[in-house]
């Protein structure tokens, strides 16, 4: 058979646009030591239900056909519960794909996405592929959304702002409150995403609730997922609901039969009676170990800010790669922020006596 050679290189490159070459990756926290703890993701820590497992595996005997691509059942199945319609109700791979999409819809190059900064990491590249320019809030002393200065912050430019509540990684939430005095702010034409990927945890009664502002406003979305209260993170399903018409320009930004027939079925599975009342004595549990974390850590002296979701937020500074280095090195994987802070899960009950001594160790240090 005769050889075919290669062409030489011309030497010309592929145009990337810059600010995607410039952008980094989605950075996913480092894997746990052999006989360690992963507190980096917050994951929930409990295995699936084994109704959930059931479901899963039921589905998967039809995984040589495409699943619905509008997951019609569950849309149906959450529009019961919040006392909307089915087209109120968007369902994706997971709450970070769902905001992609909405600051798609709604912005073009040029065009400001206003968010308070720490918050969710995804934010700046969800602006930055979408063409967007990110607009940074800096958070209040406290380390909660200053929503005067996102107000102060709008321009005829801005077309999305997202509030984080409770606010990942701070843990801090918006109160009702202040987000009903924000949005009477917001011009109507601005989109408002109120992303509650961890709404399950929050036991403080102040807090904004999605559910009490469906229909109030036309310019307000509210997010919410599937990964992390009820434990299905490595499956990728989260919900929007809000305005029909908002919610089908996110439809026309969706990338087609992104939400799988598994992911589907165990989110269906999870809201049976007896599955969600079982998830939701673990999400208690979660939540009464995360308290105990962090009033043990203020007592030890830690500025650990009021913490609502499934983790707590340790301001280290400028030693934070350190101070998480030294978690590392005894088992314990969390996430740092350098240089602001470090954001841990609340994980396995073992976890937690270990990572109270370590941190005892240092704060005397």
């Amino acid at each position: 058979m005769e050889s075919v050679t290669a062409p030489e290189p011309t030497g010309a490159s592929v145009r990337i646009r810059p600010e995607i070459a410039a952008l980094p990756p989605y950075r996913q926290g480092r894997p746990a030591p052999v006989d360690g703890y992963k507190l980096s993701s917050n994951e929930n820590p409990f295995p699936p239900l084994p109704g959930v497992v059931e479901a899963v595996s039921a589905a998967a005997n039809e995984i040589n056909r495409y699943p619905d691509a509008t997951a019609l059942v569950l849309r149906e199945r959450l529009a019961e519960r919040f006392g909307v319609t089915a087209d109120e109700v968007l369902v994706g791979a997971g709450s970070v794909s769902l905001l992609a999409q909405f600051i798609a819809a709604a912005s073009a190059p040029g065009d400001e996405v206003v968010y308070s900064w720490r918050s969710f990491e995804a934010y700046p590249g969800l602006a930055t592929v979408a063409g967007a320019t990110s607009v940074r809030v800096p958070n209040r002393a406290d380390h909660g959304h200053d929503l005067d200065e996102m107000v102060a912050a709008i321009t005829e430019r801005t077309r999305v702002m997202i509030v984080c509540s409770p606010n990942n990684p701070t843990g801090t939430i918006v109160t009702a409150a202040e987000f009903a005095g924000f949005m009477a702010r917001v011009p109507a034409d601005v989109l408002v995403l109120l992303d509650e990927a961890y709404i399950e945890f929050v036991r403080d009664a102040a807090s904004v609730d999605g559910r009490t502002l469906i229909r109030r406003h036309p310019n307000l979305v509210i997010l919410r997922t599937f990964s992390k209260a009820y434990g299905l993170a490595g499956l990728r399903v989260g919900y929007a609901i809000g305005p029909v018409p908002v919610l089908d320009a996110a439809r026309a930004t969706a990338i087609p039969l992104s939400v799988t027939a598994t992911s589907t079925a165990a989110a269906l599975a999870s809201l049976e009676a007896h599955a969600e009342a079982e998830l939701l004595t673990r999400v208690d549990t979660i939540a009464r170990r995360r308290d105990a974390l962090r009033d043990a850590l203020v007592a030890q002296g830690w500025p650990v800010p009021e913490a609502q979701g499934n983790f707590v937020w340790l301001p280290t500074g400028e030693r934070t790669t350190a101070v998480a280095d030294r978690l590392f090195d005894a088992g314990l994987v969390a996430r740092a922020f350098p240089p602001d802070g470090i954001r841990i899960s609340v994980g396995e009950e073992e976890s937690m006596g270990i990572l109270l001594k370590i941190l005892a160790d240092l704060v005397r240090g």
